[in-house]
């Protein structure tokens, strides 16, 4: 994928809000909301349950509009879906086409594109290789295991080799064997391609070992209460990553300004 991918987007956010109207009474969901995200910077944004990070995320990708702010993707206002954008969630079971082969769902992002069909079928190809599904492309989703499945979720984001990639918290549905291979592959994968990521989690551990930076999100109206760099080295390891001095310390850190 990476021969062909110029580089990840540049994400800047500017006093981003967002408010619904429930039961005749406005409910400001989050407020003044700034974010600066360099070209494949991997970033997470944590906060407790409910306090509106897939909301953001949803306004980041051009799904819902914000009620105040500017969400621009290289220096360009979002008013709708990036078409350099992928967005993966944690409801993996809907969001893959049961009727359909692993092939043909992660070939779907192509339907209605000018591209040659061998180049098409050379990228699903890599795309099912690189998660690891190679031996799966005439299965159904039915078929396999929820964390399979997932992985096929991840390999039809990446397919069109985007520049810019949002996770909805996407590990939170399965074991967690499978979450941590699943954290290690979508990491390997970013790096590889430089694509810009930018993930929503609750998952302190989580947040600490994928990224380059967190945002914790809290409050009524949420805002971005503290910014934390996170100083570790690439390539990652499960084993010895979380065991380092600087992980622990910085997992600590995250977890106390979530209490707080």
């Amino acid at each position: 994928m990476s021969e062909t991918l110029i580089s990840g987007s540049n994400v800047t956010v500017s006093n981003l809000g967002v408010s619904f109207s429930a039961d005749g009474k406005a409910r400001e969901v989050f407020a003044n909301i700034n974010l600066a995200i360099s070209s494949g910077q991997i970033v997470s944004v944590c906060g407790l349950s409910g306090i509106g990070k897939s909301t953001l995320l949803r306004v980041l990708a051009g799904l819902i509009s914000p009620t105040t702010g500017t969400v621009q993707i290289d220096g360009e206002l979002v008013t709708a879906p990036s078409k350099s954008m992928s967005f993966v969630s944690q409801d993996y079971s809907r969001s893959l086409f049961p009727w359909l082969t692993v092939e043909k769902n992660i070939a779907l992002p192509f339907r209605g594109k000018k591209i040659e069909k061998s180049d098409m079928s050379s990228r699903v190809q890599k795309a099912l290789s690189d998660v690891g599904l190679s031996d799966f492309s005439h299965s159904y989703p039915w078929q396999l295991s929820g964390g399979m499945q997932q992985r096929v979720a991840i390999a039809r984001a990446l397919v069109t080799r985007p520049r810019l990639l949002l996770l909805d918290e996407p590990f939170a549905s399965v074991d967690a064997h499978t979450r941590l291979e699943l954290e290690d592959l979508v990491l390997n994968l970013a790096h590889e391609i430089k694509v810009t990521t930018i993930m929503v989690t609750h998952d302190v551990d989580e947040a600490t070992y994928m990224s380059d930076k967190v945002f914790v999100m809290s409050g009524s109206p949420a805002s971005f209460t503290t910014e934390i760099d996170v100083n570790l080295s690439t390539p990652r390891s499960q084993s010895l990553t979380r065991s380092l001095p600087d992980f622990i310390k910085t997992r600590d850190e995250l977890y106390k300004s979530m209490r707080r």
